[in-house]
């Protein structure tokens, strides 16, 4: 049984159609990655999954039950997104910052451990702890919205562009934090533009196309696919 399934579901804004009866499934220990244009959908499938768009067709569930219907719900079951746009609360510091994202934990002791765990993983945030969020550099505010999303200990961790804007160094150090947070038992769902950094690091992967699943594989698959090189590798096909 997949850990967290999409079964179908189409999302429409008024009459805008912005996903057509997409399917997907994310086993346990994966990551998996959603490449695809600006407009094809990849954020509306995210934010169908954490229940902040509703979608009008088809089932999501996680652990085979169906998700709720509130976001705060979907968090409390276990699916955590880290939305796309580093959105930290500015006015507030690191540390604050991420004690918000276990704010629907009561395991105080758990919670100050993790919170030594994001200091461990990211240490330019510890230096920074009582440091207002809003004055972090693009690279640090996207290592504290992580961090945030790791707060809530999740089964699932929905990552929306974590790349987007960042210097080639940073991105490179994004994909690394990535691939550690993995393969430290974390299960990924992640859409970003970067197509090859986020295949190469993908178990799985799909292309979505205005609103629809049109491809999928493994990462190397894709990687190799010579459509998918085309249309979002920039490599021509040869003649």
């Amino acid at each position: 049984m997949a850990l967290l399934e999409v079964k179908d579901i189409s999302v429409a804004y008024g009459g805008i159609q912005a996903l057509q009866g997409v399917s997907l499934h994310v086993d346990k220990g994966e990551v998996v990655t959603i490449i695809g244009a600006n407009g094809a959908g990849k954020s509306s499938l995210l934010n169908a999954i954490s229940s902040m768009v509703p979608y009008h067709k088809g089932e999501i569930t996680y652990q085979g039950e169906k998700l709720p219907d509130k976001p705060y719900k979907v968090v409390a079951q276990g699916i955590v997104q880290v939305p796309e746009g580093r959105q930290v609360f500015a006015n507030l510091n690191v540390e604050e910052n991420l004690r918000i994202g276990a704010y629907l934990r009561q395991d105080k002791d758990g919670i100050e451990r993790d919170l030594e765990d994001v200091y461990t993983r990211f240490p330019r945030l510890r230096e920074r702890k009582q440091q207002f969020a809003g004055s972090l550099s693009g690279g640090e505010q996207q290592m504290l919205v992580i961090g945030r999303g790791l707060m809530a200990r999740p089964g699932v961790l929905l990552l929306d562009e974590p790349s987007l804007g960042l210097a080639p160094l940073l991105v490179a150090e994004i994909f690394r934090i990535v691939n550690d947070i993995n393969q430290e038992g974390t299960t990924l769902l992640l859409v970003e533009q970067n197509a090859r950094k986020a295949l190469a690091v993908a178990d799985r992967a799909y292309v979505l196309e205005t609103g629809k699943i049109i491809r999928e594989g493994s990462g190397i698959d894709l990687l190799s696919d010579p459509s998918v090189q085309e249309a979002y590798l920039g490599t021509k096909r040869s003649e």
